[in-house]
């Protein structure tokens, strides 16, 4: 199945998100959708799935084995599904009472006698699962699941239907090397077997690794359209984006040791969780940025609630500077003992969607900028205007609802409010997911400011370049247990992962 769109423009409100784009897809290829957060591209897949109807523009399709086009109008979900179009959002789409076989079955439900086939419905399911090479519980509700078990369930879904053509919005994004290199796997058999995919990915390697055209989206416009990316190589990919030449930025990263002997900032010792954790022990020093790393399901982000008060702690003892405390609460965490909380969900956790940017950054420091009682709105607006020019985050203006950004931009908004909190200690989850490669580099470089400012970051990333690039010690989980910790001062990438693979299977890094 082909499909080409031309001229299509989609405004909201300040924002033209879509300028006279157009797209070409051909069966049987892997086509990367690239640009800088706000470029575009989620607006595109949206439009193409019938999230969003585009104001002006055509969508067309041939089907296999003809050459008659023909204009389909994308309203709806269901008319996208109808058109042989499937999609893994970004932000997952699933819901979180029903059951793993009923998410990803929901849209090809099978019936007999009038009424849901259950059988059918757990068979197809598995088939999904089984193509990904992934063993779930069918009957587990996606709402217990891990943020990456969950987007695991979201292309299962799309599977499921069976689409001739598979857009794929960062699949990635919170999955470790292997599980990539699976879901890889299952991108290369829908490609034999003549499916068109769609990959937006802000991880030019695994773009570069797999795909065979590229469009290039800059400010709502297309600058590069369906070229062969052999022609292309990661600078001129990156020039195309940014639309000027770029400078990757990368950290020196080789700041002075820190003083082994200093009272760390945070520090477990014996814990074990009502999640299943079992004698976790680790500290992270002021001006250390300190890694967790593991597959999916080690219990690294599960770790990070139960410092927060998010999760119950059932035995050992937690210390904030030398003192052993008792949090209950994100709040509590901020407030008394000067602890941030970066999310990897930042759809759900990470920001207020229906609020706006302005009070979604001063929400940490409400009781700093309050005057008998009352917050001005100009207060909020200038703690944001610090953070727009140092993050580069890309609004309309103060009072933009956050729900309105891309993600990315999300992602921006919900780093600003720990920043201006000015905490001490900062644990930081999945901080590039979504991120093109120039904030990436910017907020990698901001971390390590941060670091070298004094403050202690316990970073959990599922990015091995990007772990061993940050962090000064990089512990490693396995089944919610630490198996290894490794040194990681010379900050060489072979050397280190080596040691990190052997560790994340349980294995001895020797």
């Amino acid at each position: 199945m082909r499909l080409r769109a031309t001229g299509l423009v989609k405004t909201f409100p300040g924002v033209r998100a879509l300028d006279g784009v157009a797209l070409a897809l051909e069966p049987g290829s892997v086509h990367a959708l690239l640009g800088e957060n706000g470029a575009g591209k989620s607006t595109l897949i949206k439009i193409l799935t019938g999230v969003h109807p585009a104001d002006t523009g055509t969508i067309e399709v041939v089907s296999d084995g003809s050459d008659d086009w023909h204009a389909v109008s994308i309203t709806s979900p269901q008319d996208a599904a109808a058109a042989g179009i499937g999609v893994v959002h970004q932000e997952r789409n699933l819901v979180p009472a029903f059951s793993v076989a009923e998410n990803i079955a929901l849209q090809e439900l099978p019936h007999r006698r009038g009424l849901v086939d259950r059988a059918a419905m757990r068979q197809l399911a598995a088939d999904c699962l089984a193509q990904l090479d992934v063993d779930l519980d069918l009957d587990t509700p996606v709402a217990q699941l891990s943020v990456a078990h969950m987007q695991l369930v979201e292309i299962a879904k799309a599977l499921a239907t069976k689409s001739r053509i598979v857009l794929l919005d960062e699949p990635t994004s919170t999955l470790t090397p292997e599980e990539a290199d699976r879901l890889y796997r299952v991108v290369a058999m829908l490609k034999q077997q003549g499916c068109s995919i769609v990959l937006v990915s802000h991880k030019l390697e695994e773009v570069f690794a797999v795909s065979d055209t590229v469009t290039v989206l800059r400010d709502g416009r297309s600058v590069c359209e369906g070229r062969p990316l052999s022609e292309l190589d990661r600078s001129a990919v990156v020039d195309l984006m940014v639309g000027r030449e770029f400078a990757e930025l990368s950290p020196e990263n080789m700041r002075p040791p820190v003083d082994p002997s200093a009272t760390p900032a945070l520090e477990l010792a014996g814990i074990a969780t009502a999640g299943g954790h079992r004698d976790i022990s680790l500290a992270v020093r002021p001006g250390e940025i300190v890694g967790l790393y593991g597959l999916v399901g080690a219990g690294r982000s599960e770790l990070a609630r139960a410092i927060l008060g998010l999760d119950a702690i059932t035995a050992g003892t937690l210390k904030v500077s030398g003192t052993q405390v008792k949090i209950s609460s994100v709040g509590d965490a901020l407030h008394r003992y000067g602890i941030g909380y970066v999310t990897e969900n930042r759809k759900e956790e990470g920001v207020f969607l229906e609020q706006t940017v302005s009070r979604n950054v001063a929400v940490t420091i409400w009781k700093k900028l309050a005057r008998w009682g009352v917050i001005r709105d100009r207060s909020e607006v200038e703690v944001l205007d610090e953070y727009v020019d140092r993050l580069g985050i890309r609004i309309s203006g103060p009072q933009q609802l956050a729900g309105q950004l891309s993600g990315g931009n999300q992602q921006k908004i919900s780093l600003a409010k720990w920043l201006a909190a000015d905490c001490t200690v900062l644990v930081i989850d999945e901080p590039t997911v979504g991120i093109d490669v120039r904030t990436k580099a910017a907020f990698h470089s901001l971390i390590v400011e941060l670091a070298e400012r004094g403050m202690a970051i316990l970073l959990i990333t599922s990015d091995l370049p990007e772990m061993v690039t940050l962090a000064d010690r990089i512990v490693v989980m396995h089944h919610y247990r630490i198996t290894g910790e490794v040194a990681n001062g010379t900050h060489q990438y072979d050397e280190a992962s080596k040691q990190i693979v052997r560790l994340m299977h349980g294995e001895s890094a020797a």
